[in-house]
């Protein structure tokens, strides 16, 4: 994949060797009646007022340690800030054809564990995305288990990983999460359903950065798409429940199969088009 000459994203934060303590925030008796008063006298959610705070006692109980992105990672970083870039303009041209603004997420970079609007995470949940405030999370030790533990090496393997991510902010900024959301609120089995189908979109999203990317920049080189297959393949929920030594079951899958997985990406990127990505219209997965 050829990125070394190309542009890097400013939008991203590498927190790497920081330290983060957390087991949120604990208020006594006297503390919740004040929030619960303060609530009233303002008209505001008490429930919403812990939220932020809870939120701002994360951001506190950070401790800054010098970064450990030397070397390889380094090489990485950049890596991934080339790949973000072209996410972005990517995804600016395709949100101006439809009039619309496309808001840049920021990109974290974080080792171990990490404080986000969504809760306080761990490197052993992969990379994610983060509605709450529009922010992808990459422990970059994920990209050698990419490698090593689910057999899919090579950089546009990762490039996949990223442009997933960001796939599904682009779902966020079109409001597709939202409705998403809606969706859930039945039965566990409706739930997971929902949650494939968003999934898939993400990876036929994936593809369709891959198709501009390519055609824009010329950034992949033979042997990338297979790259970005594997890697598709090789986060299959069916892939994982066998490798895990558990049986195959459809009903409890949250991301779909390894064929669905590889044949949504294959869809986004051969046709380039974001209206091919609409899996909650689809009859088939």
């Amino acid at each position: 994949m050829r990125w070394q000459d190309e542009r890097q994203s400013d939008n991203v934060e590498d927190v790497r060797g920081s330290s983060f303590t957390g087991g949120g925030l604990r208020i006594g008796g006297l503390g919740l009646i004040l929030i619960i008063i303060f609530s009233v006298l303002t008209g505001q959610n008490p429930l919403r007022l812990l939220g932020m705070l809870e939120q701002q006692t994360n951001q506190q109980q950070t401790t800054p340690a010098p970064s450990r992105g030397t070397g390889v990672n380094d090489e990485q970083k950049q890596f991934v800030s080339a790949v973000l870039a072209s996410t972005e303009d990517v995804w600016g041209q395709q949100f101006s054809q439809m009039n619309r603004q496309y808001d840049r997420p920021k990109l974290v970079l974080f080792s171990d564990q990490v404080p986000t609007a969504c809760g306080f995470s761990s490197a052993a949940v992969g990379p994610f995305y983060c509605p709450g405030d529009q922010k992808v999370y990459l422990d970059l030790t994920f990209f050698r288990e990419l490698d090593q533990k689910f057999g899919a090496p090579g950089d546009f393997a990762q490039a996949y990983v990223i442009a997933h991510e960001i796939g599904h902010h682009v779902q966020n900024e079109l409001g597709i999460m939202g409705k998403a959301d809606q969706m859930r609120s039945g039965s566990e089995e409706q739930a997971n359903a929902v949650s494939v189908r968003l999934e898939l979109q993400a990876d036929c999203l994936a593809g369709v950065w891959g198709y501009h990317a390519n055609q824009d920049k010329k950034m992949l080189e033979p042997g990338d798409v297979d790259e970005g297959l594997r890697a598709a393949a090789s986060v299959g929920d069916d892939r994982i429940q066998e490798m895990s030594g558990r049986a195959v079951s459809p009903e409890t899958w949250t991301h779909g199969s390894s064929e669905m997985r590889t044949r949504w990406f294959k869809r986004g990127f051969e046709s380039g088009d974001i209206n091919s990505c609409d899996t909650f219209r689809s009859a088939q997965l």
